[in-house]
């Protein structure tokens, strides 16, 4: 049991009881003494909305439910007195019977609560009542990097670089106080507003009590599991390289090493370490001598007669740096595997853009990799940045230079019109058999609010009789598409913008700086900008500039077109958003394989489509659904998108 995959979130912990080491046989027997009578009828029916921690008096309100998974639920909850924000992971008592459930939980709060780092979830108390037993964790609101992999499948290299520095800083730290996580893995590195990562779910991690001690037990993740562990050979500190690897080996070429259709195949793929497919790059592994007497090049093929040859197939796309470190921590012997000091060191790090921070925009759209190699993130006096002058400046002022701000860069390629197929196959699939129709079949538990989309339309207006298409972000970024297919973007902030001209191009420049010929363009932008803040929107007057705002890329509208009863708008990260004259709006991601529904008392909710297929669904989802199968199929028939 762990903490759920999808559902711990993160602000600042105050950790006044997160440091105290704990002996597992206390905490044991601590859960011993839970009473496990029965529970009545009416206390079955939910967790109680006021939460009370005897121990310390604090009193938590419980808000949002975020998700769960193993035995637990993971709710927002809202300490009374501070309203501090915590994740607050709750496990039925009547789910914790046996006595190696209740060793295991001993296992995880003991070894959580005694850690305290940046890169690690914060364990702020647990306490029980007569139903419940309660964890209160720091809460990551950017839920985990298993949601950002699915959105955005391989990330750039300097993003890589990004998320890999702060991943090894948590196991670095993890092995100063000698705990093996063994779960590493996408779902268990979670996300703050920030974007910094923080290390979850120890519901499998083991402190090493004495030098050389190896582990035996079957633990992990299929497609992050060592090979010593599923030999059975022993294991310590190794089996997190090993799980390092494949994160980084996951995050660079966008799916995981050794995946296959199949367990027992995933198995002995990672048994014979053979990884990827496709097009690849044999690279050539130095196997004699320790592997810190040869640093890089043990991992770059200068080898000699007495190499022992191991071919490694690396996806060509990966440039050395990269595709070295990723053979370093993927050996299948754990000597051979560099401790995180080695690896912090490794040339990944020291020859390329290390940034020192990144859009949330990186959630679901790749950064500008035109400023992501050379930008330079340095802090601006607030009273700078936060200035609303520019925007006056950019409504009253005559033309602004006469320059290119940036290079035009094509997008990489789309897929746009796949995106399109594959949701359309996922509706169809869904509806060829009847769902079940009838209300309050799908409650907030069965929702999946990880899945939830980043970036929606919430404002929109159609002057497309003259100008084109404008609409807010639910960010608070403009956009407008024109009647001649270009695109203006204005971020919330008010000043950075992105052009797109009619081959798809992007062009990037501020409301101070851009080319002669856009100017009547920018004034529209600012037009629509200024319309959609009087009479459809709160003004965004408070977003501040942030210190990444110059490499953010945001998805944009790539189509648009209304029906009699509906507004059909596509989003270029694959979102469907479809609104309806009655109030009523579906947001569709291909991606996460899912819907929200937005009902008329503005309820937002979002399932997946694999709980809609097992539970049903009302009526009104139901010929929502449908609507937008029939759309689907119009716009790829007459290749409209």
């Amino acid at each position: 049991m762990g903490i759920p995959r999808r559902c711990t979130h993160t602000q600042t912990p105050s950790h006044h009881n997160s440091c105290v080491p704990v002996r597992v046989d206390g905490i044991m027997d601590y859960l011993k003494r839970f009473k496990m009578t029965s529970i009545k009828e009416d206390e079955k029916k939910e967790i109680p909305e006021i939460i009370h921690d005897p121990q310390t008096n604090c009193t938590y309100q419980r808000l949002r439910f975020f998700g769960k998974g193993g035995f637990a639920k993971c709710y927002e909850i809202q300490d009374i007195a501070t309203n501090q924000i915590w994740a607050g992971k709750i496990v039925s008592k009547k789910l914790m019977v046996k006595s190696s459930q209740k060793e295991k939980m001993a296992q995880e709060i003991s070894i959580h609560r005694s850690l305290q780092h940046k890169h690690v979830v914060g364990f702020h108390s647990f306490f029980e009542d007569s139903m419940n037993i309660y964890i209160i964790l720091e809460l990551c609101k950017r839920r985990s990097m298993m949601e950002l992999h699915k959105r955005r499948k391989a990330i750039t290299e300097p993003e890589a670089r990004f998320y890999m520095h702060q991943i090894l800083l948590g196991v670095q730290y993890l092995h100063s106080k000698r705990i093996i996580h063994r779960d590493l893995k996408l779902g268990n590195l979670f996300l703050d507003d920030d974007l910094h990562v923080k290390i979850g779910d120890f519901g499998l991690a083991a402190r090493i009590e004495y030098e050389g001690e190896r582990k035996q037990t079957l633990c992990g993740t299929p497609n992050y599991i060592a090979p010593e562990i599923l030999t059975k050979k022993g294991h310590s500190f190794e089996v997190d390289i090993w799980s390092l690897g494949c994160i980084m080996y996951t995050l660079l070429v966008g799916k995981p090493p050794f995946e296959t259709s199949t367990l027992k195949d995933t198995y002995k793929r990672i048994k014979q370490c053979e990884y990827s497919e496709g097009v690849q790059l044999a690279m050539t592994v130095c196997c004699t001598g320790p592997w810190h007497s040869l640093g890089s090049r043990y991992a770059r093929a200068l080898v000699d007669d007495n190499t022992v040859n191991q071919r490694y197939r690396i996806p060509s796309s990966l440039r050395k740096p990269a595709a070295s470190m990723i053979v370093l921590q993927l050996q299948s012997n754990p000597a051979r595997r560099p401790s995180v000091d080695k690896l912090l060191q490794n040339e990944f790090f020291t020859s390329g853009m290390l940034p020192a921070a990144l859009p949330l925009s990186c959630l679901t759209t790749a950064p500008r990799t035109d400023q992501l190699e050379g930008v330079s993130l340095h802090r601006r006096p607030l009273n700078e940045v936060n200035s609303n002058d520019h925007v006056a400046m950019a409504v009253d002022s005559p033309v602004k230079r006469n320059l290119m701000p940036a290079e035009p860069r094509a997008v990489e390629p789309t897929s746009h019109r796949q995106n399109l197929i594959a949701l359309r196959d996922q509706l169809a699939a869904l509806l060829v058999n009847k769902l079940k129709c009838r209300p309050e079949c799908l409650t907030d538990e069965l929702s999946d609010p990880a899945a939830q989309p980043l970036v929606w339309v919430g404002k929109w207006v159609d002057y497309s009789d003259k100008y084109g298409f404008g609409y807010q972000l639910c960010d608070e970024s403009v956009g407008v598409m024109f009647n001649d297919t270009t695109k203006l973007i204005m971020l919330a902030n008010g000043l950075n913008v992105h052009y797109i001209n009619r081959q798809g191009q992007e062009q990037y420049m501020t409301m101070r700086e851009y080319p002669q010929d856009l100017d009547k363009k920018m004034k529209l932008l600012t037009y629509f900008r200024r319309y959609m803040t009087e009479h459809l929107m709160k003004a965004g007057a408070s977003v501040q500039v942030r210190e990444s705002d110059g490499i953010s890329r945001l998805p944009h509208l790539h189509q648009w077109f209304r029906t009699t009863l509906a507004v059909i708008m596509y989003l270029t990260n694959g979102t469907l958003q479809i609104n309806f004259q009655d109030h009523t709006k579906i947001i569709l991601c291909p991606l996460m394989q899912a819907v929200t529904y937005i009902d008329v008392e503005k309820n937002f909710r979002t399932f997946r489509f694999s709980t809609i297929e097992e539970h049903g669904c009302d009526k009104k989802l139901y010929t929502n659904l449908t609507y937008a199968l029939d759309k689907l199929n119009s716009v790829l028939a007459n290749k409209l998108c």
